[in-house]
């Protein structure tokens, strides 16, 4: 350990068999575990603790408190043949939690970084591709993959397995079922589940333990009953709630949401007799 991570590494715990680069910069109290590779250009925050056989590359960008478990891979070059090699990072914000063997590439020119907000959950064996944000206090479950450019919204949850398309956008406190494929965009505050992959209601429950009150809740579910199940088109569902809904945070979100989709919305609700919002 050179001198630079003495004084920058002030009571910091980083095995002999660890191998970090000189300019590395490595903060207060970390826990650095043996067989891990820091690369260069590399900043971890205080009090962060980095399992055995981790490899954190040049770009990465990781906050104070956090965790990341043994074999994972932070700050891998794009697997994306348009990337030549052009300085981009990955930023992983405070209280970040990234479980064993997880990759998270760093952006390309497209944004130039890939980012994991404040409180993520990235569980075992995840892959998140270059360019992609993942919101705050996200969960991505175990072998999530979110291919480049994704789009993931804070208090989101993805069950184990979900596979998203490139450019995707899932909006905030949506939550996925477990080996779903999704392909189109998912608006805020649902859930999706089925196959293919539809509107199955609100996470009610998810909004609750955020500290939605019933009146937020009902009010959500209004919206939602309109664009998906009344039997309209989204188009016309959506007229329909500017003309007939309260106005609020939560229509302007969810309204902004869909009329700003470029990959179209997740299909909507298909009943027991076999009609189907469109």
């Amino acid at each position: 350990m050179s001198l630079q991570h003495k004084l920058s590494g002030e009571h910091s715990k980083i095995h002999a068999l660890a191998h970090i680069h000189p300019k590395a910069r490595i903060g207060k109290n970390v826990t650095i575990e043996p067989f891990c590779n820091i690369q260069d250009d590399v900043i971890i925050g205080d009090n962060t603790w980095i399992g055995s056989n981790v490899t954190i590359m040049a770009g990465s960008r990781i906050g104070k408190n956090c965790g990341i478990f043994h074999g994972a891979i932070v700050g891998t070059i794009p697997m994306d043949k348009k990337f030549n090699g052009e300085r981009t990072l990955i930023e992983i914000h405070d209280n970040v939690i990234i479980r064993e063997y997880s990759t998270i590439s760093r952006g390309t020119k497209a944004s130039y970084k890939t980012v994991i907000g404040e409180g993520a959950l990235i569980m075992a064996k995840v892959h998140v591709a270059h360019d992609c944000v993942v919101g705050k206090h996200a969960i991505l479950a175990n072998n999530v993959n979110l291919a480049g450019h994704i789009d993931v919204g804070d208090y989101a949850i993805l069950g184990g397995l979900v596979q998203v398309h490139q450019f995707v956008r899932i909006g905030a406190h949506v939550i996925i079922s477990g080996g779903s494929l999704v392909l189109k965009d998912v608006p805020p505050y649902l859930k999706a589940a089925r196959d293919p992959l539809s509107y199955v209601g609100i996470n009610s429950v998810g909004l609750r333990r955020r500290g939605f009150s019933k009146e937020e809740i009902h009010h959500i579910q209004d919206i939602y009953r309109y664009i998906f199940n009344s039997g309209m088109n989204i188009s016309q569902g959506v007229k329909y709630v500017q003309e007939n809904i309260a106005p609020s945070d939560y229509t302007d979100t969810i309204l902004e949401f869909i009329k700003s989709s470029k990959r179209g919305l997740l299909r909507g609700y298909r009943s027991t007799n076999g009609n189907k919002a469109r």
